[in-house]
């Protein structure tokens, strides 16, 4: 009898271990089948929704043809190099009025010449060159004022200047922080309430905001960075909403990778200059490439634009879905690249 008790309590002891073991089993598989789920259900969504922008764009270029941008008055900030030069090509060979906008005032002036000596616009108009410090946030209400008194008016406004950085968070220095946040966040902020109270008056009027893929998806060694393009997203995912009753469009492109000298003018920990081009940077999209996109954006009125590879699309619905299993291919990453930009003591 007490033979027969122990292997009683024997099997029901294995029951139990079996049930734990499977549970166990369930639990850790839930992120990757949830991952699995999402690229499967989402892939085609994707695709899908790909499809519909390239036919929507084909239609609208078709009817449309970029007529709407003929004469319009156009503010692009750094507009000096880049993909701000490229917008301004963009832009200039559809004859909108350009008021180009930067620190340097020397580059400005040549993409001016550039331009005019490049493009026959059915109107030719000179573009105007703005010096424009984002770091000095004071000034930019008075350089608008100016801007509105000679133009009449702003028609569309592309928050395009801003910096980069690369660095670990924990060795980087809080006035760096402070730094990308200005240039990248308060500075376009500041500027945008500018200009959005005479767009309101007017009941007409656009402002494009070049946010970034990494203002939907972090990722290591960019804190300073991500965060102000997380902030950035915000608040004209916000102001969208708030001035949809008087007509003024806002838009929030977000890119990924571009081939520009981003990386090279980035700043690290310290405040100094990064001074060296990625691989992911120099085999990005062409600066021209995403230009036409957001001339895409603005004649097609769209609201939210991602230009940014299949896997990044993924990935940021996966930040939705499945945080936990993102969260793993983060950490990945970080330890792939911590000997580049963590600093080692000899």
């Amino acid at each position: 009898m007490d033979c027969i008790n122990d292997q009683a309590e024997w099997i029901a002891y294995l029951s139990r271990a079996i049930k734990r073991t499977r549970t166990m089993a369930v639990w850790s598989s839930v992120p990757w089948f949830i991952g699995w789920a999402t690229l499967t259900v989402m892939g085609p969504v994707v695709a899908v929704r790909l499809v519909y922008r390239v036919v929507q764009a084909v239609v609208s270029r078709a009817f449309f043809n970029d007529k709407a941008l003929c004469g319009k008055v156009v503010l692009i900030t750094g507009a000096s190099s880049g993909l701000g030069e490229a917008i301004a090509h963009s832009l200039y060979k559809r004859g909108a009025r350009l008021i180009l906008a930067s620190r340097n005032t020397d580059k400005l002036n040549e993409l001016k010449e550039t331009l005019l000596k490049t493009y026959k616009p059915p109107e030719l108009h000179v573009p105007t060159v703005v010096k424009l410090d984002l770091e000095d946030l004071h000034s930019i209400p008075e350089i608008v004022d100016n801007l509105l008194k000679t133009h009449g008016h702003v028609d569309v406004l592309i928050n395009n200047a801003g910096i980069s950085y690369r660095g670990a968070a924990m060795e980087t220095d809080i006035s760096v922080d402070i730094k990308l946040m200005v240039v990248n966040y308060f500075g376009q902020v500041a500027l945008t309430k500018a200009v959005l109270p005479s767009m309101v008056r007017r009941q007409s009027g656009h402002i494009v905001a070049i946010g970034s893929v990494q203002g939907r998806l972090a990722i290591p060694y960019r804190s300073c960075y991500t965060a102000s393009k997380h902030a950035l997203q915000g608040f004209f995912d916000s102001l969208r909403a708030e001035v949809s009753g008087s007509r003024v469009l806002v838009s929030v492109v977000s890119p990924g990778y571009i081939s520009t000298n981003l990386s090279l003018n980035a700043v690290t920990g310290d405040g100094s200059t990064y001074g060296a081009m990625d691989a992911t940077t120099a085999s990005g999209t062409s600066p021209e490439k995403v230009a036409e996109h957001i001339v895409g954006c603005i004649t097609n009125g769209h609201e939210e634009l991602v230009l940014a590879p299949l896997s990044h699309q993924l990935a940021i619905v996966l930040r939705t879905l499945a945080p936990s299993l993102l969260s793993r291919l983060m950490k990945s990453r970080a330890g792939n690249q911590k000997n580049v930009y963590v600093h080692k003591e000899d």
